[in-house]
């Protein structure tokens, strides 16, 4: 199925400072590519958002957002639907705040914060409630743990493709040297300029993939059952021994969790490096 493309609400001010935005995403819908001339936190109160920023493609839950610098591209969308919020904040307001792409943990306090933005946003402020809203969103961003939640991204177009294929379809099998032959090259080339551009090989950017598709795909609502199917696993078994592996946790927990330890935990298994025993856990369960 392919993804179609949502255009921008008309008629959009710059924020002063700070605009809330709150919309619903339909399945397998984005934005298109753009820049603002201001910050943007970009989350989802409920349901998994992919944003596209920089060559990497980010896959959030809601426990996580993005912070996106004045100027920079991006592309926000979602494969099964999310309840979209967007904050637009002032370059003067956002002092203090990283200058790159940054994926951070969102705590309750800050969840709660966002929800009550949105609901008083156009409204007078005669009391000053709204400025002391932001002051305190603004305070919690600045504060917000950064996590390592980046899935790298090819630039050229050959592997752009090949990864393009795999999220689309992370059930797909092939390695190196039929993906060599699709895109025309020798999968030794294939490996090469994979490990070169991304950092890692393709089998382990295919585990990394699996990982982040079923945060993504449970998230937006899968059963264990159907988001070990939808990855290409020969059990549901041998998926959820993969994700405790990866995760420290089943499925399961993961998803009913405590929110503010979920992101810990992604932290911790996206960042650990490859090591021969992960290895092996790979091996037996076809992650």
């Amino acid at each position: 199925m392919r993804w179609e493309t949502i255009a921008a609400p008309p008629g959009l001010m710059p924020p002063r400072p700070m605009t809330v935005r709150a919309q619903s995403i339909p399945a397998r819908h984005h934005f298109p590519e753009h820049a603002h001339a201001w910050h943007q936190m970009v989350y989802a109160i409920s349901g998994v958002l992919t944003v596209a920023v920089e060559g990497q493609s980010l896959v959030i839950s809601s426990e996580q957002a993005v912070w996106l610098p004045t100027g920079l591209r991006h592309r926000v969308g979602s494969l099964l639907g999310a309840e979209f919020r967007s904050l637009w904040i002032a370059d003067e307001a956002g002092k203090g705040l990283p200058a790159s792409p940054t994926v951070f943990g969102v705590s309750p306090l800050l969840r709660a914060l966002v929800v009550e933005a949105v609901a008083i946003e156009g409204q007078e402020d005669h009391d000053g409630y709204t400025a002391r809203v932001t002051d305190l969103i603004l305070d919690q961003l600045r504060r917000a743990p950064p996590l390592a939640g980046a899935l790298p991204w090819p630039r050229s177009g050959a592997l752009g493709r090949l990864c393009e294929a795999l999220y689309m379809d992370p059930a797909d099998p092939r390695g190196p040297q039929a993906w060599g032959r699709e895109l025309g090259m020798s999968g030794r080339t294939l490996a090469r300029r994979f490990e070169a551009e991304l950092g890692m090989s393709l089998r382990s950017w295919r585990r990394r993939l699996r990982l982040f598709k079923s945060i993504e795909l449970m998230g937006g609502g899968l059963s264990v059952t159907q988001t070990a199917m939808e990855l290409g696993y020969g059990s549901t078994s041998a998926f959820v021994y993969a994700f405790r592996s990866d995760m420290g946790a089943s499925p399961q927990a993961y998803i009913r969790g405590d929110a503010a330890d979920r992101p810990r935990r992604a932290q911790s298994a996206l960042a650990r490096p490859e090591t021969p025993r992960s290895m092996a856990a790979v091996d037996e369960s076809g992650y």
